[in-house]
């Protein structure tokens, strides 16, 4: 079927867009879906393009007198014209994720489907781009963002739940607090026939989750080098998350062969993101040297390396801080690099010294990091 089109597109030629067959028969009306449709399905490669005909520019010679290929603005309306608007905004979104950065001005932020390989794509594109472009961007980095927060915070909460406690509160988040409930209800108390005195809690107390101040610190020091786009995101993301707890002060060091803290812009997953510049060399050691610049109490500091620990620099070096953080009592964790199929990509000789030296080092997803925190401020 070719949705919305079919009213103006007679049998045969909706069958020959399908088949992509004796395109040359085709009325004058189908002319421009059948070009989209072969931008869609290989651009005179795949099945039901054009493959017999030559285009300029697309690998062969000659003329040729087919229409020429659509913009952007012309592909997108006839993929909304042939499929629905929900099916355009797949394919532009897969289109810019496998290296179309051109469609990005044509999706729309409130129907795309939020992925972490399309928020990579539009960051890598925005990179470049003059404020007044970049401006036109943000709506669609901004919803991205905002859903993959969401997302992500939805699935770690259970692991970073608060401790109960008596706090007075007229809301029903916990158990009912009897003694606070007596003392605010004295007024409604009255004394029954046989002489015994009974209160009515008209307005009961419940205990609540506290929100203690912030006791525990946690210091992400993040590999911001080319190779390591993907973790990059994810550990943004994460520790947007990790700030919102509130027994808990989060900071975010950004590291290639240069140490950037990032912390002020921890709270907000847009401004992080977009503060990060992924490139560059490995420089692990001097994060680490940064992070033991911020230890106050080292039994309540946690220390957790995003990184695929190819280091550029003398091992010595690394293992020596290391091992500093590890004998003044913080607790340390590596987190190995993921590849866009999620597989852990990282040195494992590297890692094995690093274990040695007293950091444990995992492949662990957002959640598993969370539970691995939630744990150890518990």
């Amino acid at each position: 079927s070719v949705g919305a089109a079919d009213h103006r597109l007679p049998p045969a030629d909706r069958w020959r867009l399908v088949l992509g067959r004796r395109t040359d028969r085709l009325s004058a009306a189908a002319a421009a879906p059948a070009t989209a449709l072969d931008e869609l399905y290989g651009s005179g490669r795949g099945e039901g393009s054009r493959g017999d005909l030559t285009r300029p520019g697309r690998g062969g010679s000659g003329g040729g007198r087919e229409p020429s290929y659509p913009g952007v603005r012309e592909w997108s309306e006839e993929l909304a014209a042939l499929f629905g608007p929900g099916i355009r905004e797949e394919v532009l979104a897969a289109a810019a994720a496998s290296g179309r950065p051109d469609v990005l001005a044509e999706l729309d932020p409130d129907s795309v489907r939020p992925s972490v390989d399309l928020l990579r794509t539009v960051l890598r594109h925005a990179g470049g781009l003059p404020e007044a472009r970049l401006a036109a961007l943000r709506p669609l980095v901004r919803r991205l963002v905002e859903a993959l927060t969401r997302e992500l915070a939805t699935r770690l909460r259970p692991a970073l739940h608060g401790t109960v406690v008596p706090r007075p509160s007229r809301r029903p988040g916990g158990g009912l607090d009897l003694p606070r409930t007596l003392r605010a209800n004295l007024a409604s108390a009255h004394r029954g026939p046989d002489g015994t005195v009974r209160v009515l809690p008209e307005h009961p107390v419940f205990r609540t989750r506290a929100r203690r101040s912030a006791d525990w610190r946690l210091v992400l020091v993040t590999d911001v080098s080319g190779s390591m786009e993907a973790s990059t995101v994810w550990a943004a993301l994460t520790a947007s998350v990790l700030a919102g707890v509130p027994t808990l002060s989060t900071h975010f060091l950004a590291f290639s062969t240069e140490v950037i803290d990032l912390t002020d812009h921890v709270d907000d997953p847009l401004s992080l993101l977009l503060e990060v510049s992924v490139g560059g060399g490995t420089h692990i050691a001097a994060g680490l040297r940064h992070a033991r610049e911020l230890v106050t109490v080292p039994s309540r500091t946690l220390v957790v390396v995003v990184s695929d620990f190819e280091e550029g620099y003398p091992l010595g070096g690394l293992l020596a801080e290391v091992r500093a953080l590890v004998g003044a009592g913080c607790h340390v964790l590596g987190c190995a690099s993921l590849d866009d199929a999620g597989r852990p990509r990282y040195s494992t000789g590297v890692a094995g010294r690093l274990v040695a030296a007293g950091m444990p080092v995992a492949a662990l997803s957002p959640l598993e990091l969370a539970r691995w925190v939630g744990e150890k401020i518990a």
